[in-house]
């Protein structure tokens, strides 16, 4: 049973305010579903049937019960889980106030956690280099694997932005690719040369030797829609080929084409819309991580450097 099932009535009318009115993507609101379904069962654990009924201090106690909880092995769950839930929450209960009528917002008087921000861990072009050639052996899969590793990096997606491009959104003449980022908001792309001649090589040896059974651009060996678990394997086994076993993940490659157009001199606001972030101040974490080009700068430039 899907996460966002089982839920009570304002929480399932909420859920599909998010996913009609609001256009949230299915995983966010999978996400927030199971975090909302944990404020049930903990204020079922307080008395309270109705979470109409909660307080101010029903929702400061779930906070400390977010705060206090432990994984299986003992850690404690990351700041960024327990901000989400926090938001799931506060968002709720504004919404019973402004759509249902509820008397009071029981949450607005509860923070979100703040959230220490941790900075991208691109890796260097040469180890983008050594990733991209540990992919790839001319067979269907192995020129699939390049093709994606390829647009990974050369547009910057997301995995599910890569997983989700259709053969039709290929401008192929152009080297373009439309996409559809959070919020199912559609960009268009540019790729290189480079991911132009990997897709080529999978779409004209390894794509037409299958039977294709969707209309996406990666495809399993069955001709089905290749997954993010499928994606996530290409990514893991060329990074264990490459010398790279633990230092990179598919955000890694979207890390490092954010990282490597600033270094090259590229417009943090040209990044941004490269990437699809809303706002300008996501996509400035990535100025911070670039402080070697701007040191060597300074050190090239500078008469007193």
């Amino acid at each position: 049973m899907r996460a966002r099932e089982d839920v009570p009535a304002p929480v399932g009318r909420y859920l599909r305010h998010l996913r009609v009115e609001r256009g949230l993507a299915a995983a966010t609101i999978d996400a927030y579903a199971r975090d909302l379904r944990a404020y049930i069962d903990h204020l079922d654990g307080r008395g309270v049937a109705d979470v109409v009924r909660a307080t101010q201090d029903d929702v400061e106690a779930f906070v400390v019960h977010l705060r206090e909880r432990r994984r299986p092995d003992g850690a404690p769950y990351g700041e960024r889980s327990t901000a989400r839930a926090v938001v799931a929450v506060r968002g709720l209960h504004r919404y019973l106030r402004s759509e249902e009528d509820v008397g009071t917002d029981a949450a607005s008087g509860v923070p979100t956690p703040a959230i220490r921000r941790s900075l991208p861990h691109p890796i260097s072009v040469e180890e983008v280099e050594r990733l991209l050639d540990a992919a790839g052996d001319g067979s269907p899969a192995g020129l699939r694997d390049r093709a994606a590793l390829e647009v990974l990096y050369g547009a910057g997606l997301r995995i599910s932005e890569a997983v989700g491009i259709d053969v039709d959104d290929l401008d192929v003449r152009d080297r373009l690719v439309r996409v559809r980022g959070k919020g199912d908001r559609e960009r268009i792309v540019p790729y290189g040369e480079p991911a132009a001649e990997a897709i080529d090589a999978w779409l004209v040896r390894g794509r037409s030797t299958l039977t294709a059974r969707a209309p996406a651009l990666l495809l399993n060996l069955r001709g089905g829609r290749l997954s993010r678990q499928g994606l996530w394997g290409v990514v893991r086994s060329a990074a264990v080929a490459a010398g790279l076993e633990g230092r990179v993940t598919p955000h890694t490659l979207r890390h490092s084409f954010a990282t490597h157009l600033l270094d090259g001199g590229a417009d943090v606001r040209e990044v941004q819309e490269l990437l699809g972030h809303a706002s300008v101040t996501t996509t400035q974490v990535y100025t911070l991580v670039s402080r070697g080009a701007m040191y060597e700068v300074y050190g090239r430039a500078h008469p007193r450097a």
